[in-house]
């Protein structure tokens, strides 16, 4: 290579730095907090698609043929083992749940509860990828006219991202006779079908809010469920004796004002396992397990899969001291026998009517005679783990007011299955029973699942 060679070889390196050095500045210049704002919480966020079919058991006897309806939502991840925060007007009556991360894997989901009132719901995936948990902001000290960011599955292009700001603190929203909001937040960043269950984010990228509705026929309003209030929702559809009949005794109150936001404990159940591991009133819980804990959230979480008589390490500021206790949670049941107490474990578990047997009560509440799916019944193909045969239907029941029939394979009551006589029991003892009226209920007929709903009347 001759001299000159080199030099021209010198010079196109040095016009190619200058030319990158360039790049990377603009690039740099271009990668705003916004940007990294939503960099950092968009991982957190999945698209939600659903199927369901286009009837219900009052249309079950008709001649009109049934269709599928595709619809769609956005989801938070709240979890790192899938589980999932979204709307409930999302999931309601779905037959399939599939999940796309922000990486594009594909899952299938299930619902594991709901409050349909405050439209929120927990739905599970199990993840063969590393999930980011949602940046946790606060709504305590939400200001009018503050930038917010909301992401979502919009018309179904997922991850779309729009901006605006606050338009509105604590609106009250009346949608139908069935469903009103209570202190939501408006905002004119754009919302659109897709978008119900995705993250409203202030501008750290912290989720601040649920987005939930829009006002059909208008441009530029959308609302959003402040995060604190979705939280509480949260930590009841997740708590430890509603899914798995153990229990802590604590209760507790999410103190948030601002960038103070802390759990602390208001009042704790005598011989629970949070008293017999030395928790007090007015101890702020810092950290559960491996969790970090704010909220109540966070507690039932971190203790969400511990079998009874795990040992779970927990810290504690106690007159702005550092504690470290351990916590052993305790099986619902147990608590029964324990003399003295005085908690809400005792009503948990009180029978509504405890003269009678399961199957009388469930004649009288239900309208209907269960046995167990015999042997040559099998459910291949359905996703159900087992089911209960009707054998009986009472007259003029809410069962056979409503199309049950005998033959029908009962595979679920509001959200929990119906396989044996104990979860028919779990149903009937449930303290907020007569909350979920009208309760639903699943049907296997003919190899296709049904749903309805009735009204029942209380056990005496």
């Amino acid at each position: 290579m001759t001299k000159r060679d080199c030099l021209a070889a010198i010079c196109i390196a040095l016009f190619m730095t200058i030319i990158l050095s360039n790049a990377n500045a603009d690039e740099a210049g271009r990668r705003t907090a916004l940007v990294e704002s939503i960099e950092r919480t968009i991982r957190s966020t999945v698209n939600i698609h659903t199927e369901k079919r286009q009837k219900s058991i009052d249309v079950v006897f008709s001649a009109g043929k049934s269709s599928k309806i595709n619809g769609m939502g956005t989801g938070v991840i709240f979890d790192e083992r899938g589980y999932i925060v979204t709307n409930f007007h999302v999931v309601q009556d779905v037959e399939r749940l599939r999940v796309t991360t922000f990486k594009g894997t594909e899952y299938d989901a299930r619902v594991i509860a709901y409050d349909s009132r405050q439209d929120l719901a927990v739905i599970k995936i199990d993840p063969r990828e590393t999930l980011l948990v949602m940046p946790l902001g606060t709504s305590s000290d939400l200001m009018l006219g503050e930038n917010v960011i909301a992401i979502g599955n919009a018309f179904g292009y997922e991850s779309t991202v729009t901006t605006g700001i606050i338009s509105h603190l604590s609106r009250d929203v009346e949608v139908n006779e069935e469903q009103a909001y209570k202190n939501l937040i408006q905002i004119d960043a754009a919302i659109n079908p897709g978008n119900s269950g995705g993250p409203l984010l202030n501008a750290d990228g912290e989720v601040i809010g649920i987005n939930v509705a829009i006002r059909a026929g208008a441009q530029r309003i959308g609302f959003a469920i402040p995060i604190d209030d979705a939280r509480v929702v949260m930590a009841r559809l997740i708590n430890i004796e509603r899914h798995q009949k153990t229990y802590h005794g604590l209760s507790t109150i999410d103190s948030k004002q601002g960038p103070d936001r802390k759990l602390v404990v208001q009042s704790i159940q005598a011989n629970s396992p949070a008293a017999l591991a030395g928790l007090q009133s007015g101890d702020v819980i810092t950290k559960s397990g491996d969790v970090n804990v704010v909220d109540a959230t966070d507690l039932e979480r971190s203790l969400f899969g511990k079998n009874p008589g795990e040992q779970v390490s927990m810290t504690v500021l106690r007159d702005n001291k550092k504690v470290d206790l351990n916590m052993q949670v305790a099986q619902l049941s147990s608590a029964r026998s324990q003399p003295g107490q005085q908690t809400l474990v005792n009503v948990v578990n009180k029978p509504v009517t405890p003269d009678l047997t399961v199957e009388a009560r469930t004649w009288e509440v239900f309208g209907v005679k269960l046995q167990t799916l015999p042997g040559e019944i099998k459910l291949t193909g359905q996703p159900y783990r087992g089911g209960m045969q009707v054998t009986e239907v009472r007259g003029q029941s809410p069962a056979e007011t409503n199309g049950i029939r005998k033959g029908d394979i009962l595979v679920g009551l509001h959200h929990w299955e119906t396989v044996n006589e104990e979860n028919i029991q779990y149903v009937l003892d449930h303290p907020q029973l007569k909350t979920l009226n009208p309760i639903k209920f699943y049907i296997l007929r003919d190899g296709e699942t049904l749903f309805g709903h009735f009204r029942i009347v209380a056990s005496h």
